[in-house]
């Protein structure tokens, strides 16, 4: 046999073996632990994680381990996932933040979502609740509404840092409904449902487990929910469509994701395993003490998912004219 023949040969093997071999080496997959890096400790990101980590240990055998990285709202724990090495071992649980935002908020971010991460599969979606103080002459969204648009300077709105998700949902709720608003920073959902109860803030978008205490104890007023449909923990709070205001929808959202290059194989084990654990009637019982969802999608609907996120906080973030660096 000639010399280039060999080689050919040679090579046809070696891919006849790798192709044979991929369904064997998912099988065998974990064969050591597994780490999920994500957001800060306390977070709703860290509270799924661990859930998800804990429930997916049993199924799998082997130790799976959430690693925290609270830094710049995610970004730096996805870049470094982003660079980790593709072999199924280093997971990243995501958010809107991370995956969809940042990309149009940073000019020399260290990842590209599409070029060095492959979606696994949604998570969770967990709705904001548009609030307001007590104070306020406002029974429902569309007498706020018609408040604020009265008001002769910005309706001061609290969010939880410039670039954050409530600041982009109050940016995008100021835009939908037509109301002049200024953000006003604070460091977190708690301070957010305070300044409401202060009445320093006319309005804000806290998560669920940050103002509905506040709202059941009839402390503040809430006027929706961010989401597209009823939020099942507090079924009782319309969407913003329901209350008159279409095309507001503004949730957070997580997902898990792995370094580009990462098997196929792999891929389709984690995502079967995820959804089978998001259809628990057990997990989601813990998402909605959380203020969240489960959000069953396939890994191509979860890209497309994040591409049509994307596209929409893009242009969102340049009608606003938000920088980060």
């Amino acid at each position: 046999m000639s010399r280039s023949r060999y080689i050919a040969a040679g090579a046809l093997v070696a891919a006849s073996m790798l192709i044979a071999g991929a369904p064997a080496f998912a099988d065998s997959y974990p064969s050591r632990y597994v780490r999920i890096i994500t957001g800060g400790a306390g977070t709703f990101h860290d509270i799924v994680a661990r859930s998800l980590a804990q429930r997916l240990s049993e199924r799998w055998g082997r130790n799976v381990v959430v690693e925290n990285q609270p830094a710049a709202g995610l970004t730096i724990g996805t870049g470094m996932a982003a660079s980790a090495v593709p072999d199924g071992y280093t997971l990243l649980l995501a958010d809107r933040t991370s995956l969809a935002a940042a990309p149009n908020l940073y000019k020399n971010l260290r990842y590209d979502p599409v070029k060095d991460l492959r979606p696994i599969a949604m998570v969770a979606r967990a709705p904001a609740i548009l609030a307001i103080p007590l104070s306020l002459p406002a029974g429902n969204l569309l007498e706020f509404i018609d408040y604020a648009r009265q008001q002769p300077e910005p309706i001061l709105f609290a969010s939880a840092g410039h670039g954050t998700m409530t600041h982009l949902a109050g940016e995008l709720f100021g835009q939908r409904a037509a109301v002049k608003i200024l953000a006003v920073q604070y460091k977190g959902g708690g301070e957010l449902a305070m300044a409401l109860l202060r009445g320093e803030a006319k309005f804000s978008l806290p998560s669920v487990p940050n103002v509905l205490p506040h709202v059941r104890a009839g402390k503040l007023k809430a006027l929706a929910v961010t989401s597209a449909r009823r939020f099942s923990g507090a079924p009782d709070i319309p969407t913003a469509a329901e209350a008159g205001l279409p095309g507001f929808e503004a949730d957070q959202w997580v997902g898990m994701m792995a370094p580009a290059g990462t098997p196929d194989a792999i891929l389709e084990k984690v995502n079967r395993d995820i959804v089978d654990i998001l259809r628990t009637a057990a997990f989601q019982d813990t998402l909605r003490k959380q203020g969240g969802e489960a959000d069953v999608r396939t890994a191509a609907e979860f890209a497309s998912f994040m591409a049509s996120e994307t596209a929409q906080l893009k242009q969102l973030i340049a009608t606003v004219g938000l920088r980060m660096d």
